[in-house]
């Protein structure tokens, strides 16, 4: 399980710091992707194959699932950490989460999100978003 905040720079190689509580628990390698609310998803292999099981019983007839699945497979890649705890972020994973010096990178259960600090601090700051109106709507879900 992945959880926690950590702050980290990107070098000018587009290279980032992975945290070390997080390293065994992605294994060798793992995938980095497109994510929701321009953040970057990392998942472990195994994390990964369940996520692609479930895709692939998407309807291809539905337009929304097929563009979801063209969105998340389209962007990823594999990934291995480096002798220093690294990983590359490829140019169009960076732009996507407009990930420039300064990052953030969060444990969320199964996987682990990377966030530019700017929009990480916006997300955080949504009034929409605050933790008592999540409460709410996840009590109408039995959490």
């Amino acid at each position: 399980m992945f959880i926690g905040e950590y702050s980290h720079s990107i070098d000018k190689k587009s290279r980032i710091i992975i945290p070390a509580k997080f390293r065994s628990d992605l294994g060798n390698t793992f995938i980095l992707t497109k994510g929701l609310d321009n953040c970057l998803f990392i998942y472990p292999e195994d994390e990964w194959v369940i996520l692609e099981n479930k895709l692939k019983t998407l309807p291809l007839t539905r337009k929304d699932a097929r563009a979801f699945v063209r969105f998340f497979f389209s962007g990823a890649t594999e990934c291995e950490l480096d002798k220093q705890g690294r990983i590359l972020i490829p140019n169009s994973l960076k732009k996507h989460a407009k990930l420039d010096k300064e990052a953030t990178i969060i444990g969320v259960s199964n996987r682990v999100e990377i966030w530019s600090r700017d929009e990480w601090e916006d997300y955080n700051n949504d009034d929409d978003l605050s933790y008592e109106n999540i409460a709410e709507k996840m009590s109408e879900l039995g959490i």
